[in-house]
């Protein structure tokens, strides 16, 4: 493999970044809101997983319920 000068090489990553498509300020909003939306439904979901466990231990192991 031949060897590449920084010259080149810094050519080369300036026409690879010309390729990529950056999402619009909307998109990205969306992704972002989208996110939130997950994290906070997985945080309720385990956090009633979470309840139901703990009661059915305690119950189990005799301290009360």
């Amino acid at each position: 493999m031949a060897k590449t000068s920084p010259f080149e090489l810094f050519q080369q990553i300036r026409r690879e970044a010309a390729k990529v498509t950056w999402p619009t300020r909307k998109e990205t909003m969306v992704t972002t809101l989208m996110v939130f939306g997950f994290v906070f439904i997985s945080a309720v979901f385990f956090f009633v997983v979470d309840q139901i466990l703990s009661y059915a231990v305690r119950l189990i192991l005799g301290l009360g319920g």
